[in-house]
């Protein structure tokens, strides 16, 4: 199992520090682009995810929380991430979206809201690489996982299977050692940050995740 470590609970001033126990085992950094607006929050920009390129050689996963992701898509790619998803309850236009992340070579992505259902992205999946369902409501760390997500992840599992599709299945929100065994089965990554990143050995909570 894969984990992508979020780092919207981390400390910025010392972000280097943080990651560096998990260096040799993380292969997926999710960063969490939140604009205020989309989200009630708001994280970072495209100037701080090329800073952290520069350091950081895990594949980044950038998930734009933000109202117009098509206006931001050409920023966050010269920033260095591999992988950007947005939420089809954003302004832009779906499959533009799609088009344009991917015309840059970078692997496009959806994500859905706890209240969105998988038939309403049903039409996208054979376009995308990844699909990102929120196990939590977006926009904060550290919030209790929703049982509704499990099953969403094992339709888009079954989805993929009978369609021979290629996206990545990915959860984020609530993910510990409990709720994780929950997704196991149906997803190829799992987000999570407040589990990690506040335990008292980041490496020993990480390696738990990555094992189940």
């Amino acid at each position: 199992m894969e984990v992508s470590l979020s780092i919207l609970t981390i400390d910025y001033a010392h972000i280097a520090e943080q990651l560096l126990p998990l260096e040799k085992e993380l292969n997926y950094l999710h960063l969490d682009i939140m604009d205020g607006n989309f989200v009630p929050n708001i994280s970072f920009g495209p100037a701080f995810v090329k800073s952290l390129k520069k350091s950081c050689n895990a594949i980044f996963d950038t998930h734009l929380m933000i109202t117009n992701p098509l206006d931001y898509i050409q920023e966050f790619v010269e920033a260095g991430s591999d992988y950007i998803t947005f939420h089809i309850e954003a302004a832009s236009d779906v499959l533009k979206t799609i088009e344009c992340i991917r015309s840059f070579g970078v692997h496009p992505g959806i994500s859905i809201k706890p209240t969105t259902q998988i038939e309403d992205i049903e039409a996208y999946l054979p376009y995308v690489d990844m699909v990102l369902v929120m196990s939590v409501e977006p926009g904060f760390g550290g919030q209790k996982f929703m049982a509704s997500a499990i099953e969403k992840v094992s339709l888009l599992n079954k989805q993929k299977k009978e369609n021979n599709y290629r996206y990545l299945i990915n959860i984020d929100g609530g993910i510990n050692e409990e709720t994780a065994p929950l997704v196991a089965p149906y997803v190829d990554l799992m987000v999570s940050g407040s589990y990690i990143l506040n335990a008292p050995n980041p490496l020993k909570n990480f390696l738990k995740l990555k094992h189940i």
